[in-house]
């Protein structure tokens, strides 16, 4: 009987092990294909049947994408875009979340469900009022417009609100017996003890804001103001035939520093969704 539950449980172990290598390959394999193609010649794009690995890499695909698209600019502007954006959220969903964790007041239970009901409509319901709203304000083809729309975060207000009331009230009543204002609680208490959630959020929210594509697209028509996931999509207008080796390297500059940011702060990410008491 041992025996058997011994067998048992290397199958279990050995399919756990195949099942796990086979989302791996599926998950892993489009990063390598456009890491591949990226480095191909345009005819070995063309080939077929495909070819797994360039012959020889072609780094010059990458100098190829800075001659055809001002990726500078686009940079410039997406990191203008996502860092005043990240910024600002942090100055909306700390104080929410501040307020309706720790102070007890009627309209509480109402704000916090609004904050839910944000949570559940979708953003593109809210685009079109929103793009006519700033037309009529002329604020199409600038910073503001693709800034502003995102500097509210329900999921944001809503984790940060969980960790928050997480911090014993005891901690809080001491720093008021000690003459600590409400933002020096806020920023010298409770920011530090929830820090790994702050860093989370602000990593989401960077990700998102780097990769949006829609928003920018509608309410810019200038490339002053036009963030980098627009600018790579324009390699494949660059001309007649599409490059797809021109095309997978501006793709890979795209995604590159999102996956170093990631690989870097994998841990905080993590630790911010194990729930873990404060101590």
């Amino acid at each position: 009987m041992k025996e058997q539950n011994k067998k048992l449980t290397a199958v279990v172990n050995v399919l756990d092990i195949a099942g796990k290598l086979v989302l791996i390959l599926i998950m892993a394999f489009p990063f390598f294909w456009m890491i591949s193609t990226a480095l191909k010649t345009l005819a070995e794009t063309l080939t077929v049947p495909p070819t797994m690995l360039p012959a020889s890499p072609q780094w010059d695909n990458f100098s190829e994408v800075f001659k055809t698209i001002p990726v500078w600019r686009y940079l410039r502007n997406s990191l203008i875009v996502c860092i005043s954006v990240v910024f600002l959220q942090y100055l909306v969903i700390v104080p929410a979340a501040y307020s309706l964790s720790k102070y007890d007041y009627k309209a509480r239970p109402l704000f916090f469900a609004l904050v839910m009901l944000g949570q559940m409509i979708p953003m593109q319901i809210t685009f079109l009022p929103v793009y006519f709203m700033f037309s009529k304000m002329g604020l199409i083809d600038t910073y503001t417009s693709m800034i502003i729309p995102f500097i509210s975060n329900p999921f944001g207000v809503f984790m940060l609100r969980q960790y928050f009331m997480q911090v014993p009230t005891e901690v809080i009543e001491a720093a008021r017996l000690d003459n600590a204002s409400d933002l020096k609680i806020m920023f010298r208490i409770m920011m530090p003890m929830v820090r790994s959630a702050l860093i989370t959020l602000g990593l989401l929210s960077f990700i998102t804001n780097w990769n949006n594509y829609f928003w920018p697209l509608i309410m810019t028509s200038k490339d002053a103001y036009r963030t980098l996931p627009i600018g790579i999509s324009l390699l494949k207008d660059a001309d007649s035939l599409q490059r797809w080796n021109i095309i997978m390297a501006g793709n890979l500059l795209l995604v590159l520093p999102m996956l170093l940011l990631y690989i870097i702060a994998s841990k905080k990410i993590r630790n911010a969704f194990v729930y873990s008491g404060i101590k």
